[in-house]
């Protein structure tokens, strides 16, 4: 899903389009966010009529974090890496869970600059949206070592995704 515009000419962000959806489905949704450090619940809470749909969100930059507050297995971490599709999953799964929302939404990525611990380059972002109809997941690479451009660029990749999500599960009955 991209950016559209609507009869006003107007373009219609990615956060406003997942609010509405979300408000027209009668759907929460709360997030867990790593390398973008709070900016998807920020750019939802930005929206009025967020806190009709909006449960919460949890910053988890640290492993240990991730594990005792989204239910991120220890294991999980150690074979794959925080930054990888198994623990995005994770925590969208860990989210929903522990908040009652009907979508958990996850970002964990390496922001940059240089590579991180695990040698992963900047840039490596994965999202996951976990709902009634399973886990959606997706992977960005930027190239970039431009810390905020990755943050912005997982944000809205991961507000698209939920959008996507939610459109594709209110299609089929």
């Amino acid at each position: 899903m991209t950016e559209r515009i609507n009869t006003q000419n107007r373009i219609i962000k990615p956060e406003e389009k997942a609010v509405e959806l979300l408000t027209k489905s009668g759907k929460t949704v709360a997030t867990a966010e790593s390398c973008t450090a709070g900016l998807v619940s920020k750019r939802i809470t930005d929206v009025p009529g967020a806190s009709g749909v909006f449960h919460w969100g949890a910053v988890t930059y640290a492993n240990y974090v991730k594990e005792k507050v989204l239910g991120v297995r220890h294991e999980t971490i150690v074979k794959f890496g925080a930054v990888s599709e198994q623990t995005a999953r994770e925590m969208a799964l860990g989210i929903k869970k522990s908040s009652g929302a009907d979508y958990g939404i996850s970002v964990t990525g390496f922001a940059g600059p240089g590579c991180d611990e695990e040698g992963k380059a900047p840039g490596l972002i994965y999202i996951a949206v976990a709902g009634e109809r399973g886990v959606a997941l997706s992977k960005i690479e930027t190239g970039s070592s431009d810390r905020e451009f990755n943050r912005n660029t997982a944000a809205g990749a991961c507000l698209r995704l939920l959008c996507d999500y939610i459109e594709n599960t209110l299609e089929k009955p």
